[in-house]
Parts: C-alpha cells; structure tokens; sequence
C-alpha cells in the first residue's frame, strides 16, 4: 500500500499547497503561496532542485531583458496576449527587484540582457532555496510525480515505493520536452491527455538546423563563429552571430529565428534562412567594392581586403554558391547581401534549449488554472507557449510562478 507524505509546517491560512516540479516556475509559485500563508510542500523528481537553471547559469545565467517593455513583450508570439497583462505587473524591473531580495545583484550587459553580478545560477539558487526554508516549505527530492489515483491523491514514485499527497492547491510545474536527463522529460504529457486535458505535441524551441555541409567545410569551419550578420526566415530578420557545427548551425541568432523557421520547415517541408553576410554595406557599396580588380589576389584575400570578409565568412560563400557566380562582381554582391542555406531539419527536441507545446491555452484560465479541474495549476514550460532566448523564456517561468 502506498505511504502518505508527511505535510509541511503548519498553514497559517488553514490551506495547503503542493508543489510538483522545483524549477523556476515551481519555485517561484511556492515562494508565493508559503508568502500568502500556506502549507506548501514541494515534489520534485530529481536528487536537487533546479537542474535546468544550473545548467543554463553555467555560461552566465541570463534572468530577464533591460529592452522598453513594450518591444519586450513582442518576444512572446502569438502567446503574448495571455502573458502581457502579467508581465505588465511581473515585468523585467520586478524580476531585478526580487533578484535584489535575495541578496544578488544584477547588472546589464553590452547586448542589454540581464545577468547576475556573479554571473552563475547557484549563488541565486542557494539564496532561494535558504529563503522557501525560512517560510516554512519542504522539499521531497527523488518524489517523481506519476498522476492521480483513484482516490484523487498525487502519486510518486520514490526509493522508498509509492507514496500518496494531496492538498488543497497543486501546482503542476514539471517543465518541457528537452534535457532529459536534467528531469523535464514530458511524460506528465500522457497523464494529462487520460485526464482529459489537451496537450499540444512538443516541438523543438530555441534549437540549432542540420545542414548538409561538405567533409571540407566542417573540418575547415566547425565550431566557428560566423559574427556580425543578419539572418532572414519568411518576415522575420534578426540580427547577431551564430555557429557553424558538425551537423549544420546553432547559436543566439539561429536560436531567435529558430520558430519562424521550424514552422516553416513543418508546414512545407522546407526551411530557407537567408544570410547577409555584410549588413553594414548596402548591395551597390558591396558591388563597387569587388569590382576592383583583384590582381594575383585570391578570391579569399580579395573577399577580405575589399568587404573586410573572415575566413569563415569566406568558406560560407565558397561552399553554397556557384563558381560562375564567384568570378561576376554583381551575382557575388548579390549572394553575400542573400546567402541562401537550406535546412534538413531541426535538431532533436531533447537538445533544444526549450519547447512549443504542452497544455492548450484553452484549458486554463487567466490564472494558468486548469478550468476542468478547479485547484490544479499548469506553469512554465508546461503551457504551449514559447520564447527566444535572451531572459525572455526564464521571465516566463517566473511570471508564471507568480500568478
């Protein structure tokens, strides 16, 4: 028979809450209902809590955005009219506000993303979990959620065999479809669907493209930054750098054009991403400018003495245009301002940063409550909605918490 969980500390509003899932969004919502004077316990199916923060912090953990929020909310697609009334009380201001609660500082960075001073996730993390500690929640690890028995108790399973909770609140926060082995591993997708609830297939989010390219180019160029470019899929055109790899390209600016050009390839088969790989010369300075004659300077020299072209810039134009086209002045021009790549596919889900997908909107209310099932709450990446990178996703997952 299973065992029931021991409650947390006493309520002090009589209530309690659990919480599946110690992420962000899970976190965040415990801290609020602990604050309001609940009970709340916290599940979560790992050893640790916040595996996916850890890991995202490990190159510098990007909390939010400094951008005007009127250009911020933009960030948020078509889901932007469900979170914009939050956001516009949860917005990027608040999130640096809370940081500073917990004893970090933030400041901005050159690109006007938002970092802590120390720049990992586990300073924060610790702060956090020292704060949740002193409102009196407790934490199950190992505690992984399987679904509802018969009696409408939460089941997990743990070392120790099943175990059995309820409450009056439950909060579902068990992330995507991506890093399985940080814990989202989207199961919770199936118990959903038998409850009756619709869930929306995952889709990579925030992903890198495979490329064909030839044995030359990835010896000669994977793992190099193509830098100071503009990348265009269908209407949408995005500024940055990003990387050649092994298998095709990857990196912030692939990653902020990464739904754009995922829906295109789903929908028609097809994904087209147009680069100019000079964005600061219009197309008659760059005609002008390989025009001179080249001398006994190769093509390569010519590319960097007159546009100022790196090596891998150059291998780039080498590899996807014809060789007619490289000794005509004007078609070359015209490549470089619209270089044509030819995706194959996304990369796997489980190595995107983050998924689409998840619980319909139409499920839940305004508050991320499930409306056919009164006091459960779906939050974070668990809802079909998605971001860039670039402190727009964790903005996100925190708003959430907090509603």
């Amino acid at each position: 028979m299973p065992t029931k969980t021991p409650a947390s500390k006493p309520a002090q509003n009589g209530k309690t809450a659990m919480v599946i899932g110690a992420g962000p969004a899970g976190l965040m919502a415990a801290e609020r209902l602990a604050g309001d004077g609940y009970a709340v316990t916290i599940f979560e199916g790992m050893p640790s809590a916040g595996r996916k923060l850890l890991m995202a912090g490990k190159s510098g953990l990007n909390i939010t955005h400094s951008e005007d929020l009127e250009t911020f909310l933009t960030r948020y697609g078509t889901s932007r009219a469900r979170l914009e009334p939050h956001l516009r009380k949860f917005g990027p201001n608040q999130i640096r506000e809370w940081c500073e609660g917990l004893g970090v500082e933030t400041f901005v960075g050159s690109s006007g993303r938002v970092f802590p001073t120390a720049m990992k996730a586990s300073p924060l993390l610790r702060a956090w979990l020292r704060r949740l500690d002193g409102l009196g929640c407790t934490i199950h690890y190992r505690h992984y959620w399987t679904g509802w028995n018969d009696a409408d108790q939460a089941v997990f399973r743990t070392p120790d065999g099943e175990v059995t909770a309820t409450a009056d609140i439950t909060i579902l926060a068990l992330g995507g479809g991506s890093w399985k082995r940080l814990g989202s591993d989207g199961k919770w997708m199936e118990i959903l669907t038998n409850a009756g609830i619709k869930c929306n297939p995952f889709k990579p989010a925030n992903c890198g493209f495979e490329i064909n390219w030839t044995d030359h180019l990835i010896d000669k160029c994977a793992g190099s930054p193509v830098k100071a470019v503009t990348l265009t899929c269908g209407d949408q055109t995005v500024r940055g750098e990003f990387v050649i790899s092994k298998t095709g390209i990857e990196g912030s600016a692939v990653y902020a054009i990464s739904a754009t050009l995922r829906d295109q390839w789903l929908e028609t088969g097809v994904g087209t991403l147009t680069l100019d790989l000079s964005p600061d010369r219009n197309l008659d300075d760059v005609t002008k400018r390989l025009s001179k004659p080249r001398g006994k300077n190769s093509m390569g020299n010519h590319l960097r003495k007159t546009l100022g072209l790196d090596a891998t810039k150059t291998a780039l134009i080498f590899e996807v245009t014809p060789r007619e086209t490289l000794n005509d002045p004007t078609a070359l021009a015209t490549a470089i301002k619209n270089l044509t790549l030819h995706i194959k596919k996304p990369r796997p889900i489980d190595e995107a940063i983050s998924t689409a997908g998840g619980v319909a909107w139409e499920e839940l209310d305004d508050n991320f409550q499930l409306i056919n099932r009164p006091g459960t709450y779906c939050l974070g990446e668990m809802v079909d909605w998605e971001a860039p990178t670039g402190g727009y996703l964790l903005s996100g997952c925190f708003l959430s918490g907090c509603l």
